[in-house]
């Protein structure tokens, strides 16, 4: 019988029907997303920690479980849940592989516990309890008969012995716990109720921990009228790799459109040597399966992305599903778009933002379905298979939520650990079903939280439900498209910053190229780059004066060594009287490692507050002597007390600091 059965639509609920209704309650289980219409997210080797209201009618003792499963595997594991008052249960479970698994409480009144329990009291309180004793040689002796072999043995040898003591040695000895444990091995599950089967999509571990750098190749070079290659971006994994990023992430590398190309500055006209934008795909040289041949050929491409793994870095490219006028797929497959009457299609559009030199095709148009969607799922895969296995999708709030959901697990069904990042800054209902359908993690509205009140409330949301659950942020502290306001002026101190605040805010961090030399320059008015990257080549000094490289890296560095810090999960804002200094914490879940993050919002001018140690998470008085540590220095103190105080200053605007006892 099950917690789930349907009760028939019928103003009286048939007698038959009743019967079969499931005695034990099972209600409000957790985590679960949509009533198990989504899989909560996971990553190899987390725990996942599940309560439940279990109940029933009476005063009986329940055995509740937790069942799971990879969902490839027939059998399943179990764990005992634990009984925390008012009808609420709780137990974890961790999950060891890759893939889809899945979950569901299991309950059933312990006739042996309940029999122990009244036992107990009766004995205690001095109540006379032979007929009790008599009835528990019963229940023995009912186990005995319905098991088999050594169990069966053990049984009638704990019967016999029952049989020939006295009433107090009797009631020791059911009481005892090797007597529980050989009745638990033989029960029966009366009224044995199994609630809902849930979903679980567990991903590798950089799903959840990663950060990304993201650079064009065309522009590594050092002359702006030499396209760069797949070979010169060789020249960078290593300082790539020592600012300690593990993921180089490519814009469209394919070939790119002519008509209506776009020229410097998001010009309408462009110039004959004007490489255009990467993301207005498709040329006579090939759609999204091929590679611009500037940048170099497959082979060259392969070699890059081997060379990138030998520096512990993995590459991820974009995924953006539009075309240039000149792609392939207008000629070949013109059903794929939705054409006007004057024989044009309508260009791209994200306003305020036109892309003219940008058509998208059409996910329902009667020949799209299923040619083009199988087609794009080919793309993904055979990138796939030149060892890609990470991909950013450009705009993914644009196209059907079905198709993503379909594309997403056919993939990740033959390769469960690819990782899709959602590019979507859009609503957050949008944002979080892109989530729940599949993406591994998202871009987010971190770009544009600046004050203390904002970034405590969003560091709060995304550990709240149903955000934890579904989605995973990736701070992006710039992109291409995006010069965030704030560092328009801010200097070396606001990218300073925005940079602690990412990397520790969230276990996903990323930055475009050029956000460690402070580029800062906007087209006025606006949160773009002049002289963007995206219409023209921009050789780049890394070595010039007032970079963050070594911050960069340093910060990095803290995120590998503190486990605390591998995902967004567990932050919690603390006390720190200043409204222009943001002070939070994250732990392991062991305890183990308790990490201190205080970040000066305020780019011109050094702030002081007095904080407050949260020494009632350790367990700890509030007059207890603690141990500092400044990651970032390698500077340790000791720490007297609940109240502390600091001043940040501009050079240096924040503060992280390890605190053991």
């Amino acid at each position: 019988m099950t917690a789930e059965t349907q009760v028939p639509d019928t103003a009286v609920l048939p007698l038959s029907q009743a019967l079969l209704l499931p005695r034990i309650a099972i209600e409000s289980t957790s985590p679960v997303i949509d009533g198990g219409e989504f899989a909560v997210k996971a990553v190899v080797g987390q725990r996942i920690h599940v309560t439940s209201k279990v109940f029933a009618d009476g005063h009986d003792k329940l055995a509740v479980l937790i069942r799971w499963r990879p969902l490839r595997d027939e059998s399943w594991h179990s764990v005992v849940m634990t009984d925390v008052g008012n009808n609420g249960w709780e137990g974890a479970f961790t999950v060891a592989q890759q893939g889809p698994h899945e979950y569901c409480i299991e309950a059933w009144i312990d006739t042996y516990a309940s029999f122990c329990y009244e036992l107990r009291k009766k004995h205690e309180a001095g109540v006379p309890v032979s007929l009790e004793l008599q009835e528990g040689r019963s229940l023995v002796q009912q186990a005995a008969e319905r098991s088999d072999n050594e169990l069966r043995d053990r049984l009638m040898l704990l019967h016999h012995e029952l049989s020939g003591l006295l009433e107090t040695e009797q009631v020791a000895l059911f009481l005892h716990e090797d007597s529980a444990h050989l009745m638990t091995q033989a029960d029966h599950r009366a009224y044995l109720s199994i609630g809902t089967v849930y979903p679980i999509d567990v991903e590798r571990e950089r799903a959840q921990f990663a950060s990304w750098y993201e650079l064009f190749p065309r522009s590594i070079t050092d002359d702006p009228a030499r396209h760069g290659t797949f070979n010169d971006v060789h020249s960078r994994l290593s300082m790539i790799h020592d600012m300690g990023f593990d993921v180089l992430y490519f814009p469209p590398i394919h070939p790119i459109g002519r008509s209506h190309r776009k020229g410097r500055n998001n010009s309408l006209t462009a110039g004959p040597d004007d490489p255009g934008s990467p993301y207005a795909i498709g040329s006579e040289e090939g759609g999204h399966e091929a590679i611009h041949p500037q940048l170099g050929s497959r082979e060259d491409f392969r070699r890059l992305v081997k060379a990138a793994a030998d520096h512990g870095l993995e590459i991820a490219l974009d995924f953006a599903i539009q075309c240039s006028q000149d792609h392939p797929w207008l000629k070949e497959h013109p059903g794929w778009f939705n054409w006007r009457p004057d024989g044009t299609i309508k260009y791209a559009e994200n306003p305020p933002k036109k892309y003219q030199d940008i058509v998208n095709v059409d996910f329902y148009a009667a020949d799209a379905i299923p040619g083009l969607w199988t087609e794009l799922r080919d793309i993904v895969v055979g990138w796939v298979e030149e060892g890609v296995k990470t991909f950013r999708v450009d705009n993914p709030h644009t196209k059907p939520l079905p198709f993503w959901q379909w594309l997403i697990s056919d993939v990740r069904s033959k390769y469960p650990d690819v990782i899709f990042l959602a590019e979507a800054f859009t609503t957050p209902a949008m944002m979080a079903r892109l989530g729940k359908v599949g993406y591994s993690q998202s871009y987010t509205y971190f770009t544009w939280r600046n004050t203390k009140a904002e970034l405590s409330e969003y560091f709060t949301q995304l550990n709240q439900s149903p955000w934890r659950e579904c989605y995973r942020p990736n701070f992006f502290v710039n992109t291409p498209d995006i010069n965030p306001a704030f560092l328009h002026q801010s200097g070396r101190p606001g990218f300073l910053i925005r940079a602690a605040l990412a990397t520790m805010g969230s276990g996903l961090w990323g930055m475009y190229s050029g956000f460690e030399l402070c580029e800062a320059a906007p087209v006025p008015g606006k949160e773009e780059y002049l002289d963007s990257e995206k219409y023209e080549i921009r050789p780049r000094d890394f070595t010039a004066p007032g970079n963050i490289i070594a911050e960069i890296a340093q910060l990095n560095r803290i995120r590998r060594q503190n486990p605390a810090l591998h995902t967004h999960l567990g932050l919690k804002i603390y006390n720190a009287w200043n409204d222009n200094i943001l002070y939070f914490g994250k732990r392991s879940e062991d305890g183990s490692n308790f990490i201190l993050v205080a970040v000066n919002l305020d780019p011109y001018n050094a702030q002081e507050a007095h904080f407050e140690l949260p020494l009632w998470e350790m367990g700890l008085p509030d007059d207890a002597q603690t141990q500092g540590e400044d990651l970032m220095n390698g500077h340790r103190w000791t720490w007297y007390g609940k109240t502390q105080w600091t001043r940040l200053e501009p050079q240096m605007p924040f503060g992280i600091w390890r605190i053991t006892t």
